[in-house]
């Protein structure tokens, strides 16, 4: 038998690997690239318009509350509107004049103020490193710098201003008339998604409402907390800082110490212990309500863990600043509740039971029934009224649900 050298055969070509990548799934990742370039060009748009439906979220019951009274659509809402505004103006113009006139005299007073202290400071001994760092203080320096920084964000400000005119106007126009604004959405969504689109609807009115509940709630508590502590320093204008303090404590991480810079101020008066007891009172106040009140308020409210909540300010922060921060709170509670409404299974969580899904089955088998041939208006109430019939079921069904009635 013949055999043939190893030597003569021929050197074994390597074996290729071949990865085809599809027309479709080029096509996705050209639209991918294209839908995260398009939301960052439009971040301003997106906020305005979150921000919008939050104040539609707030505002619907109100209206909606007056219209059960006799009063027309326009009617209620052009009252709330002019309530709201009126209400503004008037807490602008009850806290802004003593504040700004504190804050005058407070720069007018700095370098009295810091010779007073070193004064204090040289009756103790071992100061003498202190008592050099607080005289050189460039108090003259700081306060003209000040001032040119102001002038520097009047643009800012006026930006700012313009955006909450359009945002407001955009409201007005949701709310004048929601069954067109509901329309359009589910014109855009397939018809087999309309009970899910109705029941994120009315999912996002009760995560708006809670939210602005837990505001309320934190706000009337600093601004009853301030009144009381500056009365018993018998300040002037309790009143007026306190509201201040109420409205600047929406604001995540930086509220409490805007808060409370013109109430450490207020007390500056009554000599140097007083403004380190106040300093100090109102600084273990900030840490009660950011690790305290807010993760179990809104948590309560929002279906938000203590650590979700936490970690929501942080991330919102870290991305957008003040106004991510807050806005993470809302948003961190919608993309729960959509995950929810959706069904997504995620990994760790249990799957929606068999009940659930015929459930969702049998309600978007009604819906079709219901709507064949009807206009994409009708078809939008007949799908919240179904969203809200199988909304009180669940809620009958699940003692432990914070919304359910009693």
């Amino acid at each position: 038998m013949l055999t043939v050298s190893s030597e003569l055969e021929p050197p074994r070509r390597p074996s290729a690997i071949r990865i085809d990548i599809s027309i479709r799934t080029i096509v996705y990742v050209l639209v991918t690239v294209a839908a995260v370039w398009l939301i960052g060009k439009l971040t301003g748009v997106l906020i305005v318009l979150v921000i919008a439906l939050i104040l539609v979220g707030t505002i619907e019951p109100l209206v909606a509350w007056l219209e059960n009274r006799g009063l027309g659509r326009g009617a209620a809402l052009a009252l709330v509107f002019v309530v709201f505004t009126l209400s503004f103006v008037g807490l602008v113009l009850l806290t802004m004049p003593p504040l700004i006139s504190q804050l005058f005299e407070l720069i007018t007073e700095a370098p009295g103020s810091r010779d007073t202290l070193v004064a204090w400071l040289a009756l103790y001994e071992g100061t003498e490193s202190l008592v050099s760092s607080v005289q050189s203080i460039p108090i003259e320096e700081l306060t003209a710098s000040a001032a040119q920084s102001v002038l520097g964000y009047s643009t800012v400000v006026l930006s700012a201003i313009g955006y909450a005119l359009t945002t407001m106007f955009l409201a007005i126009y949701i709310l004048a008339d929601p069954l067109r604004s509901k329309s359009v959405l589910y014109a855009v969504v397939a018809r087999r998604h309309h009970i899910k689109l109705a029941r994120i609807l009315i999912e996002m009115k009760i995560i708006v409402g809670g939210y602005m509940r837990g505001q309320l709630i934190t706000s009337a508590a600093i601004t009853v907390f301030v009144f009381v502590l500056l009365k018993i320093f018998d300040v002037e204008n309790a009143l007026a800082i306190a509201i201040f303090a109420g409205l600047t404590d929406v604001i995540p991480f930086v509220g409490g110490l805007i808060a409370s810079a013109p109430v450490i101020a207020a007390v500056s008066g009554s000599g140097i212990v007083a403004i380190i007891a106040v300093a100090s009172i109102m600084l273990v106040y900030q840490e009660f309500e950011s690790r305290f009140m807010v993760p179990r308020i809104y948590g309560r409210v929002l279906r938000l863990s203590p650590a979700v909540v936490l970690l929501a300010l942080l991330i919102g922060g870290t991305l957008m600043g003040i106004l991510g921060a807050l806005l993470a709170l809302p948003c961190a509670a919608g993309l729960q509740m959509l995950v929810r409404q959706l069904r997504v299974e995620l990994p760790g969580e249990a799957t929606p039971d068999a009940s659930t899904r015929a459930r969702d089955e049998k309600a978007e088998h009604i819906y079709e029934e219901l709507t064949e041939g009807a206009t994409t208006a009708d078809a939008a109430i007949i799908a919240g009224s179904l969203a809200e019939k199988i909304k009180a079921s669940e809620q009958r069904d699940d003692p432990d649900d914070p919304d359910r009635r009693k």
